[in-house]
């Protein structure tokens, strides 16, 4: 394993330099193809999406050592480069293979159409499929771009706690920490619960975070603009195919910001990301534009070069109201928007992207700005094409008497929000942040249907392996 190896992303993106020149590859067997005479081999190593050919006969194959060798296993193959077949491509004409790592005849990714249960049940092979490198290179180029889209700009990068004591979102889906024995404890917990988790090893409860946002702020607070991006979790017992118990969000939060600032930048960013993914992750998006059926790259650059539409959520209510369409669940005033409600807003209404603004207070968090009607919050959520709801996102309330008396209103603890409220006495501006959830925004691009199908290995109701 001494030996300089190319990477095959090197050999494609010079092919003519190295036609008729000796290099080693390092890799893993897609498919061997064995014919009369000849044997074809497909190999990839990981640098980029393409496989690599590598071609032998039954000539340099004397002792038949060649033909043995199975799908799955890891090879070290040198070779002359050569023209392939196909003019545009290359491939590899052996003259020595090195078997590191052989696979039995078994192997659960035999060349063949696996379906997706399938593959989630093989969480640790699947990321060697087409399909999983495709969608796991186009995660990785968006989380890079992600990170590149806030540094370019000047935001900070702040690691906000996974375990934390408060509920930022008051719905109360939250995992406990604990390291204390819980047999029993919700029946001790009702007659003295501050003296039980005294003993426990934060010495209250605690719980894994379902945002970093409150903590984005106190940092937004000193810093400006910064943003969090990392692990969430939730524990809603839901078997859906959007919903998951952990999963990654992306939460800028940016001091001296009005509601109309964060949706410029709302808009930016997204046009951004997805202009990235598009220009880094051209054989990916193709090779799932394949498999889906779906026009990934039309529906992308249809939202990068639209004017995103604005509108206050009782104006869209009424075009609902209105529009004359039968749907299953009746748009209220008041109430939230369905999936088939943001479907007609986007795709037949407006035929553009939309954020809807000024949402009624009684829906939304209780962080979010009160405005002067005393009915709706400056909250925004974004609506995409195909998606839905991909980002949500407000003003934040800095004036603390409100925000004390919406915590009171909402039976939020103040005593452990006490930080929080202070923030609003030390200093405080206007601030905004969204947060869009990763896995939704990957979803959009890559045309899976299943948030199982965009992260590594999923955590569900009942499934925790790997």
């Amino acid at each position: 394993m001494s030996k300089e190896c190319t990477k095959i992303k090197e050999l494609f993106s010079a092919q003519d330099a190295h036609i008729g020149h000796e290099v080693t590859v390092r890799g893993w067997i897609r498919n061997h193809r064995k014919q009369k005479n000849m044997g074809f081999i497909e190999l990839y190593d990981g640098s980029c999406f393409q496989s690599l050919q590598l071609v032998y006969t039954t000539e340099s194959d004397k002792d038949g050592r060649l033909k043995t060798l199975h799908n799955g296993a890891c090879i070290e193959a040198a070779g002359t480069v050569q023209q392939g077949f196909q003019k545009e491509l290359i491939e590899l004409n052996l003259s020595h293979v090195t078997l590191l790592g052989d696979c039995p005849e078994d192997y659960p990714l035999q060349p063949k159409r696996h379906s997706l249960e399938f593959l989630r049940e093989q969480a640790y092979l699947r990321p060697r499929t087409r399909l999983f490198q495709a969608v796991f290179r186009i995660r990785s180029v968006a989380a890079q771009s992600i990170h590149a889209y806030f540094a370019d700009r000047g935001f900070l990068y702040v690691n906000t706690p996974l375990i934390t004591a408060n509920d930022a979102e008051g719905a109360g889906n939250t995992f406990t920490v604990t390291t204390l024995d819980i047999t029993g404890i919700k029946e001790q917990a009702k007659k003295a619960s501050e003296e039980i988790f005294k003993q426990d090893f934060f010495g209250i409860p605690a719980s894994l975070a379902v945002t970093g946002q409150l903590e984005a702020e106190t940092f937004a607070m000193a810093f400006g603009d910064v943003y969090t991006f990392g692990p969430t979790f939730r524990a809603e017992n839901s078997n859906t195919k959007t919903h998951m118990a952990e999963f990654w969000m992306v939460e800028p939060e940016m001091a001296f910001c009005d509601l109309d600032r964060l949706m410029d930048v709302e808009e930016d960013f997204l046009k951004t990301i997805l202009g990235q993914i598009m220009k880094q992750c051209k054989e990916e998006l193709t090779f799932l534009e394949g498999f889906t059926k779906l026009p990934l790259r039309e529906r992308m650059q249809a939202v990068i070069d639209s004017n995103i539409v604005r509108i206050r959520h009782e104006d869209a209510i009424r075009i609902l109201k209105e529009s004359g369409e039968s749907f299953e669940f009746e748009p209220e005033y008041g109430e939230d928007t369905a999936k088939e409600h943001e479907k007609y807003l986007t795709e037949k209404y407006f035929h553009a992207p939309v954020f809807i603004y000024d949402w009624p207070k009684d829906i939304k968090a209780f962080y979010m700005y009160q405005n002067d009607d005393g009915k709706t919050v400056g909250a925004v959520d974004l609506l995409v094409p195909g998606a839905g709801e991909l980002m949500g996102g407000s003003q934040r309330e800095v004036r603390y008497d409100r925000l004390l008396a919406r915590m009171q209103e909402l039976g939020i603890s103040t005593d452990s929000l006490d930080w929080y409220l202070n923030l609003r006495k030390y200093g405080s501006c206007d601030h905004s942040g969204f947060g869009m959830g990763f896995e939704r925004l990957l979803m959009y691009v890559t045309g899976m249907e299943n948030i199982r199908d965009v992260i590594p290995f999923h955590r569900t109701p009942g499934s925790c392996e790997y």
